[in-house]
């Protein structure tokens, strides 16, 4: 069966852009035709954020999740986020699935998926980190520094977690992570 990549990176790491920069290609033929990217399921505005994503109500998230029709749904930020049953279906097809995970989630989707789960860790230095939080304009200056302060603590904590990780460098122009991810998907994956 085909691997699920699992994207993972601190808020304003540019998961969101990597995904649409890859999305991009994949209409211009510019990346492999069995690659599938996952739209997540969230309790939150569609008009939110960067990310192309499917809104659900709170009832509506219960019901489907009581269905048993999410692969994967966790809670984080004060939103419920959730991937679709369709992913395990794309997956029976021969495709790639790629798809925007959750660090505090990772060792669940491991434990559920084991070594077809592959988690890609966007990295991207503070001081820049701390630019782009500024720049989309969603937080106060002290909420983005308690937030830089807690993905570094997370990271601390659970550094051998994320020693397995494949990792993208995201300091730099969003289509430089996007060639690194692209280039990993065809020479680690595809030519297997």
């Amino acid at each position: 069966m085909s691997k699920i990549l699992y994207l993972i990176g601190a808020s304003g790491s540019g998961k969101d852009s990597i995904l649409s920069a890859l999305r991009q290609r994949i209409e211009q033929g510019q990346a492999p035709l069995n690659l599938m990217i996952a739209h997540r399921y969230i309790c939150r505005d569609w008009q939110s954020g960067n990310e192309n994503h499917i809104q659900l109500s709170e009832a509506e998230f219960q019901h489907r999740q009581q269905l048993g029709l999410f692969a994967l749904d966790w809670q984080a930020n004060g939103q419920r986020y959730a991937i679709g049953r369709e992913i395990d279906l794309w997956r029976e097809q021969g495709q790639t699935v790629i798809v925007n995970g959750s660090r505090g989630y990772l060792p669940t989707a491991i434990n559920q998926y084991g070594e077809q789960l592959i988690p890609v860790l966007v990295k991207v230095d503070d001081s820049i980190l701390r630019q782009r939080l500024i720049q989309r304009g969603r937080e106060s200056l002290d909420e983005i520094e308690a937030r830089i302060a807690r993905t570094q603590e997370q990271f601390a904590a659970t550094t051998a977690l994320f020693e397995h990780c494949q990792v993208i460098d995201n300091n730099t122009h969003i289509h430089h992570a996007v060639d690194q991810l692209s280039a990993y998907i065809n020479h680690r994956l595809h030519d297997k």
